[in-house]
């Protein structure tokens, strides 16, 4: 992997989160086509690489560790709001206080969109992520705004976010090529933790990319485009 493709995971985070402090209101209807594609996308690479890739070492048990990402994903969400779907929840209750929760599981979530990019699949998977990343990092740098952060700490949370998939990609790697310890034989069983998380990911954002789970036409093109040019990808 390029260290060109490391920027692009890092800035495509970093200038999706910052650019909260230039837009204003809630109708970002840029972010939500933005959102649809990457969705699509992240599907489509999931379905037609990761997932074979992950049983090549004929090991039986990575269905349930797909499973078990699936479920992890549920549970993160319970304390992230959905954050890594690009939406931005409003809430009644005083927002002085630091969103700990969300913070902490979107780090998380983003260190482990990460690992996938260490088998090889660079050009689909960092494309895919930095997309993804951007309606994210922007509903965090919101959600940061209206906890009252300061600016400069804003920037700060959001430059830590932005570099947990770069740090996800490192650990992958040595994992992959056996560098620490003797977890590479399990590396299959971990691609299958994040093979469930993306299809967590990207599915609830083909399902609720629009109000009552009905898809404009822009919105089914972009969904079309994403899957499209992930069956490129694999065609070709």
């Amino acid at each position: 992997m390029s260290n060109l493709q490391l920027l692009l995971l890092f800035f495509s985070a970093f200038f999706g989160g910052t650019a909260v402090f230039l837009f204003k209101g809630g109708n970002h209807k840029l972010l939500k086509i933005v959102l649809a594609f990457s969705g699509a996308y992240l599907f489509g690479i999931t379905v037609l690489h990761l997932i074979p890739d992950a049983y090549h070492g004929n090991d039986n048990l990575v269905g349930v560790f797909i499973l078990i990402g699936f479920i992890f994903q549920i549970v993160l969400e319970q304390f992230s709001d959905g954050i890594e779907h690009g939406h931005i929840h409003k809430h009644g209750h005083d927002h002085a206080a630091f969103p700990f929760g969300i913070m902490v599981s979107l780090c998380l979530h983003a260190f482990l969109e990460g690992m996938p990019i260490a088998e090889g699949h660079q050009h689909e998977l960092v494309f895919g992520i930095a997309l993804h990343h951007i309606p994210a990092s922007f509903a965090l740098g919101s959600v940061l705004i209206a906890h009252h952060q300061s600016k400069g700490r804003i920037v700060f949370f959001i430059v830590l976010f932005a570099l947990m998939a770069p740090a996800g990609y490192l650990l992958s790697n040595a994992l992959s090529n056996g560098g620490i310890g003797n977890l590479q034989q399990y590396f299959n069983r971990i691609m299958g933790v994040v093979i469930g998380i993306f299809l967590h990911i990207s599915t609830t954002i083909l399902f609720e990319s629009s109000a009552d789970h009905k898809f404009n036409l822009r919105k089914m093109i972009a969904v079309l485009l994403g899957i499209g040019i992930a069956l490129a990808g694999f065609l070709l």
